[in-house]
């Protein structure tokens, strides 16, 4: 169904794994291309319950594909930005959480892929960074926006500043990682931590993931009423019945997303 991407779901947990490995998975206009439309097939799923974004050989993403942005002049690069950045707004936005698990270079586009997601789950071979002002340009998918917002002000900045790139321990020290893992143990690990959330009712993991993304861009007030009102919203649920009854029941609930 697509060049670039592989796509498989187990159970409810979708896989989605970026397959570009001759170019160590950069991105390209194909494969934002695939990536939109595999999130208008997402996005319609009902059934899905979590999304694990991976990458295929020895890089997560390694950027967007320099060899492609060479030659794109103000206006061709403006589209490529907000088609990308629309991109992982999608991603960000998608109702089930989402996990990065990043498997090897994590740069550039890459690393703005990983933070699109909820959760980043990294191998120890992992490594991240936002490199673009050694090319002479800014990060054009966000990264500007997502960093700060995940590690703090000053940290995105040293980064952003100095192009460096981190290994995945530090990655996890500064806050951008959640946990690192043996690259065998990478994947497991991840479909593992996609079952601890699709083991309970989905609407009301919706709501949660809801909650904390629009509540993050209000003020206190505003966001505990909108907490307020999808907590109430749980209650026209017959997932809320089940969860209460099992748990008086002393009994594992069997939640229907309804």
């Amino acid at each position: 169904m697509y060049q670039t991407i592989r796509y498989e779901k187990v159970d409810n947990i979708g896989i989605a794994t970026i397959s570009r490995p001759e170019a160590l998975n950069a991105l390209n206009e194909t494969v934002i291309s695939e990536l939109e439309q595999l999130l208008t097939v997402l996005e319609a799923d009902a059934d899905l319950g979590a999304l694990i974004i991976t990458g295929d050989g020895r890089a997560f993403v390694a950027g967007a594909d320099i060899v492609y942005q060479q030659s794109l002049d103000v206006l061709k690069a403006r589209k490529f930005g907000q088609r990308g950045s629309a991109v992982m707004r999608r991603i960000e936005l998608l109702t089930v959480p989402t996990i990065a698990a990043v498997n090897g270079f994590a740069l550039g586009g890459g690393c703005e892929l990983a933070m699109s997601c909820d959760i980043i789950v990294a191998s120890e071979k992992a490594k991240f960074g936002q490199p673009e002002v050694s090319l002479g340009i800014t990060a054009g998918f966000s990264g500007t926006q997502r960093l700060p917002r995940r590690v703090g002000t000053a940290v995105a900045k040293e980064l952003l500043f100095s192009g460096k790139m981190i290994a995945a321990a530090e990655a996890k020290e500064i806050g951008l990682v959640n946990h690192v893992y043996a690259p065998e143990a990478l994947m497991d690990s991840a479909m593992d931590m996609a079952k601890s959330f699709t083991k309970n009712a989905p609407i009301a993991v919706k709501f949660t993931k809801n909650c904390v993304e629009r509540g993050m861009q209000m003020d206190m007030d505003s966001a505990i009423a909108l907490e307020n009102e999808l907590y109430s919203m749980c209650f026209a649920t017959d997932d809320q019945t089940e969860g209460m009854t099992a748990f008086m029941e002393k009994r594992t609930a069997e939640f229907k997303n309804q």
